[in-house]
């Protein structure tokens, strides 16, 4: 009796661009495609918005996530081949990783739960700077921060969002956070943070009737924020497959370098 593969059972999920549709559509007709509650591991034809969809529909369920770049950004996407899969996916080195958890309670005293893979920022609503109040493990920081506004980073979404408001790039494996402000006003020459992971963050917004501010979470956006609490959640651990030589620690390096 021959042993069945680690990875048999594939589910296929692909963005709606030609070229992703395209891809399905060689690739379940190679390998078929199973439902995502059966399957081995589940396979996204893409870019990285479709890794992060995909990373937040099976964030519960422990499968492995494979990514192969069909779409426009493809920093957490493997390169895009037909060829012998299975036999890929079983070479494949695995990433571990866990999400924040944003807590967000709006003007109308409503707690929002959210998770994040790339980030939890914090974005003035209208033309006027937000004030923010910055606190860590229950210990006030910095009292008062006027900026477009702040996020909090995992070394997952590090080369994202936080990289492009001039925040550090982090190695994936570092038990670190990234608090990097967006656009600050005062104090002009700060430029953030590096947290430990297990760090407690709660941001409060100042004058929140005149300078109103909204939370996001990776895509989940809350309105009129009064207060936001953010943590990395160890309960949930994502795995993500790379090829050899283009894992995403490698990847996160090679950045780091400028290349």
């Amino acid at each position: 009796m021959t042993k069945p593969k680690r990875y048999d059972r594939i589910a296929f999920v692909a963005s709606p661009s030609s070229e992703a549709q395209a891809a399905f559509g060689q690739l379940t007709r190679d390998y078929g495609n199973c439902d995502p509650k059966e399957a081995d591991i589940v396979v996204a034809l893409g870019g990285d918005g479709l890794m992060l969809q995909t990373l937040h529909q099976n964030m519960h369920s422990g499968k492995p996530i494979y990514g192969m770049h069909r779409g426009t950004v493809g920093f957490l996407m493997n390169e895009y081949s037909t060829h012998d899969l299975r036999a890929r996916l079983e070479a494949a080195h695995e990433s571990e990783i866990n999400p924040l958890l944003m807590r967000a309670t709006d003007v109308n005293d409503r707690v929002h739960l959210h998770h994040a893979i790339n980030e939890v920022a914090l974005f003035r609503q209208t033309y006027q700077a937000a004030r923010l109040r910055i606190m860590i493990d229950e210990r006030e920081r910095m009292p008062e921060l006027i900026a477009d506004g702040i996020m909090v980073a995992t070394p997952a979404g590090s080369t994202a969002y936080n990289l492009s408001a001039q925040g550090p790039i982090l190695p994936i494996n570092a038990a670190l956070l990234a608090l990097t402000p967006i656009s600050a006003f005062r104090p002009r020459r700060w430029r953030g943070a590096l947290l430990p992971n297990t760090a407690y963050v709660v941001i409060e917004v100042l004058e929140g009737d005149k300078r109103p501010v909204a939370a996001v979470a990776d895509h989940d956006e809350v309105r009129d924020v009064r207060r936001v609490e953010v943590l990395s959640d160890k309960t949930i651990s994502m795995r993500m497959l790379f090829d050899p030589g283009h894992s995403l620690e490698e990847r996160i390096l090679r950045e780091q370098f400028g290349y």
